[in-house]
């Protein structure tokens, strides 16, 4: 009966609480969402498994958590800790992206400037709440919408919080179709919904060529803590475009990304452990993460009407909603909604463009944020 006893006393299931059970909970959802409802599947596959596995319970000491030292899992969060998996996904994503669209519109640029502010205005609400300035900042870069640029600034400044702030940044990304339309009739009037964007016009092979080595030196001459995370963008991006390195391209942009984000999210997934995860900190985190995204949001499609007040030709304000980093869902969002005041409106090559100066836009302001943060 001892040696029962003390089988039962290991498992599992003896050493549970309802901690384990709320995060296993959320784990199911989370993969619940992402094969029946097919939000964002790439990212809500991993991480929700990654929380199925994170919170079965266990004996510390055994080197089975993430944050024990010399665990198999430890190793594998490195990659978040050190932002090297951010890294190589924005390695992938720079080989993925056609910028060609911004470059046919460079004003469309403004747009994703102006999607930033949410990250700012959420700062300043942190701070407000009590948040150190550290944290205030990681929280604040949720508002990119840009999973891992939010990871890589959080493991810099305030790594206890990665997992919240991980979780939080993914969760609103995959709920682009839920938090964005209702804020975009909100802002915008049927007539300007209606706005038909001109056909965007086609640079050439050398302006293609140029962007990536240009905006490297503009963006990171501008905030040089942006290194880390535009450098591979643009490089990836150089790859796609100089026509010379076509396997270094498709290589970059399937099976690097595709490995580095099952081990991100993964990984993270896996963080929030329920001891470690289910705080008050973690409540304030998602509550101002929604803020934030809200707010970019709006900045967006609100700084698309007042550009109208000064454009000849006007430009349609839901646009400014695809300034956040959700890349494309965000776009494919402001092109669903155009399409449903007028079926011939087509804005998803221009939403694109401004989705893609938000990816840059999003990683400049957290090498800005990180310079100031280490000050």
């Amino acid at each position: 009966m001892e040696l029962v006893y003390s089988f039962i006393s290991n498992t599992g299931y003896f050493i549970a609480d309802y901690r384990h059970v709320v995060m296993i909970v959320v784990g199911c959802l989370f993969v619940y969402l992402a094969t029946a409802k097919n939000y964002e599947p790439l990212l809500l596959v991993p991480i929700g498994f990654g929380i199925l596995v994170g919170n079965i319970p266990f004996f510390k000491g055994f080197g089975l958590g993430i944050y024990e030292p010399n665990s198999v899992l430890h190793y594998l969060y490195f990659g978040v800790t050190t932002g090297l998996y951010p890294s190589i996904v924005f390695l992938g994503l720079g080989a993925m992206t056609d910028f060609s669209n911004l470059l046919g519109n460079p004003k469309l640029m403004l747009l994703g400037a102006a999607a930033q502010m949410g990250i700012f205005t959420t700062l300043l609400g942190a701070l407000y709440f009590g948040f150190l300035p550290k944290e205030a900042a990681s929280i604040a870069i949720i508002g990119g919408a840009d999973g891992p640029t939010s990871i890589f600034l959080t493991a810099k400044l305030a790594p206890h919080l990665i997992g919240p702030i991980a979780i939080a940044a993914y969760s609103y990304m995959a709920l682009i179709p839920v938090i964005q339309p209702p804020i975009m009739r909100l802002l915008t009037t049927e007539k300007e919904r209606k706005i038909v964007m001109p056909d965007i016009r086609d640079p050439s092979q050398r302006e293609r060529i140029l962007f990536p080595i240009v905006s490297l030196l503009l963006c990171c001459f501008l905030a040089p803590a942006s290194i880390p995370l535009l450098g591979p963008l643009f490089f990836g991006n150089f790859l796609k475009e100089c026509g010379v390195v076509d396997r270094l391209a498709v290589t970059a942009r399937t099976a690097i990304i595709d490995t580095a984000t099952i081990f991100l999210g993964f990984t993270v997934g896996a963080s929030t452990q329920a001891d470690v995860f289910l705080t008050a900190k973690s409540v304030g985190i998602f509550v101002l993460g929604a803020v934030a995204f809200s707010v970019a949001t709006a900045s967006g499609v609100i700084f698309g009407k007042i550009m109208n007040l000064f454009l000849r030709k006007k430009i349609n304000p839901l646009l400014g909603a695809a300034g956040v980093s959700a890349v494309p869902g965000s776009a494919r969002e402001v092109h669903v909604m155009g399409l449903k005041s007028d079926p011939n409106n087509y804005l998803l090559m221009h939403a694109m463009a401004c989705n893609a100066s938000g990816v840059i836009g999003s990683a400049t302001c957290a090498g800005i944020l990180w310079s100031f943060m280490l000050r």
